[in-house]
């Protein structure tokens, strides 16, 4: 029988992973926002004052949207890089999976509804990648620094 019991190394080692991407996807979907999207949301939609509007309700609505982006990109990651192979190009695989799987159907989704120009969709998707690389990058080092410590 295979012991699947969660060691305490390991158990610190994904709260770090959860630590360094809360801080990492946090200042990304924030600089994102507001260099990136929200300048075209203004552009495509000027005249309507409620489209890039920011509130306390809206901003709210955004860190609970960041959280569970957060809490589900590191525990794909963590379940991918232990579930195949534990090495950065599974990390890179898993990034790419996870963005055209969440951010894919999320701009589709958008561009269909008329939302933003079609190639916008061209900007929005690398950047999402890069953000999630990295996120993925940094689950990597946290598992990989708590298998040099065993």
């Amino acid at each position: 029988m295979t012991d699947t019991s969660i060691k305490p190394n390991e158990l610190r080692a994904f709260w770090l992973a959860l630590g360094l991407n809360f801080i990492w996807i946090n200042a990304s979907e924030v600089w994102r926002y507001f260099q990136v999207v929200r300048p075209v949301l203004l552009e495509d939609f000027a005249g309507n004052p409620a489209i890039g509007a920011i509130s306390p309700g809206i901003f709210a609505s955004w860190m609970v949207w960041d959280t569970i982006l957060i809490v589900a990109a590191t525990g794909f990651y963590w379940m991918w890089l232990l579930q195949f192979r534990f090495s950065f190009g599974q990390a890179v695989l898993a990034s790419l999976a996870f963005t055209v799987t969440i951010f894919g159907l999320i701009w589709i989704g958008i561009v269909n509804m008329g939302f933003v120009r079609p190639d916008y969709i061209w900007t929005a998707l690398p950047l999402a990648w890069i953000e999630h690389l990295v996120a993925a990058g940094l689950t990597y080092w946290s598992i990989g620094r708590t298998r040099r410590i065993q």
